[in-house]
């Protein structure tokens, strides 16, 4: 193959995608940097807890050579799981982490970030770099940012995610809409804030369901929770209900009378949210997806195939495209960046229609008379 080492490659957004492929790249003496639109890395809160599957996230890191950090900075125990009806019953709990066939280490985003950025080489990571548009510039790309930057770079890989900016470059194909709009909230200190939730989450995860919603509530390490209600709604609904999302006092007017047949101990959690809701219509890219090959542009995680969180595989397939894409691009077999990045892109359409295909199932199934049983099975059956 050319020899890669010499092109300059830039990646767009540090998720974990992003920055565990400038590790993998950097390990081999690649050029790498990364264009983040955050002014820092503690420039927005961080969501929920992530746990990691060893087929996937955990071995990107493992070739990352990142085990012993991310061993040092999991949560052991955060993934004891509750599966509780909408009356506030346990139906099925569990706990037994010890024996459990999968190690499935729960970690918060924070630490992870932490992990991987200081793991890359100094100035990596350059921050405040809002990606505006891409330029054919002789065979490579210029890169041009909102804040009046610019950039030169031979390959450009897209890991900024869902509303991806990049992707348009690459293809038209856009998401479809899910059937499912999450309504999301944190409560920080929730042990004082939330007490009675903070004793039924008991350090790990809630899923509840009942009447076709969910809502899954999980713990973090620094105290607080993250919680997401999920319901079947219209793909417009969130301009339609004409709720201001910023307004505690409407949001719990809209879950009183959409869960009006939960428990009373679930309002807790509306009461007492330390910050705006943000409401999240759920999209899924089509499971047919293709585009012919750039030699120059490819990209991965959501930007490449953004799909609902109800199989809990987001950050390990982007972690896994990061492995592959890494492992295809150090390849000396391939003749060339067009011949690597076609091969990673064919696995990685492939891998991810599978995974989406599941992922729909599940959102459907959750979000249906039948959710408890379906899950119960899934965790029970493991």
């Amino acid at each position: 193959m050319d020899n890669l080492k010499n092109k300059k490659i830039a990646i767009i957004g540090a998720g974990p995608g992003g920055l565990t492929l400038a590790r993998l790249l950097q390990m081999d003496g690649f050029n790498v940097n990364v264009y983040e639109r955050d002014a820092n890395e503690n420039a927005r809160p961080k969501g929920a807890t992530l746990d990691l599957h060893e087929e996937s996230g955990l071995a990107a890191l493992k070739e990352a050579g990142l085990m012993d950090a991310f061993m040092a900075n999991y949560r052991p125990g955060a993934d004891r799981t509750r599966i509780i009806d909408q009356h506030g019953k346990i139906v099925f709990e569990d706990n037994d982490t010890e024996n459990r066939e999968a190690f499935r280490p729960e970690i918060d985003r924070g630490p992870l970030q932490k992990i991987l950025l200081d793991s890359l080489e100094k100035d990596t990571v350059i921050w405040n770099s809002h990606f505006a548009s891409l330029q054919p510039n002789n065979g490579s790309w210029l890169i041009e940012f909102k804040n009046g930057n610019s950039a030169a770079a031979d390959i450009v890989i897209a890991a900024d995610g869902a509303n991806s900016k990049i992707r348009p470059y690459i293809t038209p194909i856009k998401p479809f809409y899910s059937g499912v709009t999450i309504v999301e909230g944190a409560v920080y200190s929730s042990a004082t804030a939330t007490p009675k939730m903070h004793a039924l989450l008991n350090g790990g995860k809630i899923f509840a369901m009942g009447s076709e919603k969910s809502l899954i509530v999980s713990s973090k390490g620094d105290g607080s929770l993250v919680f997401y209600t999920g319901c079947n709604t219209t793909e417009n609904w969130v301009k339609e209900s004409n709720i201001d999302f910023s307004d505690k006092k409407q949001v719990i007017h809209w879950f009183k009378e959409t869960f009006s047949d939960w428990d009373p101990i679930w309002l807790e959690l509306f009461e007492n949210a330390s910050v705006a809701f943000v409401p999240r219509p759920q999209y899924c890219m089509p499971l047919d997806q293709n585009w012919e090959t750039i030699s120059n542009l490819t990209m991965l995680g959501d930007a490449a195939h953004l799909m609902p969180p109800y199989a809990g595989e987001g950050v390990n397939m982007a972690m896994l495209d990061a492995l592959e894409l890494g492992q295809c691009l150090k390849n000396n077999d391939f003749k060339n960046s067009h011949e690597a990045i076609s091969a990673y892109e064919k696995q990685m359409l492939k891998r991810s229609s599978e995974t989406a295909d599941i992922t729909m199932q599940s959102t459907k199934a959750l979000h249906s008379a039948n959710a408890l049983n379906f899950l119960i099975n899934i965790i029970g059956g493991e």
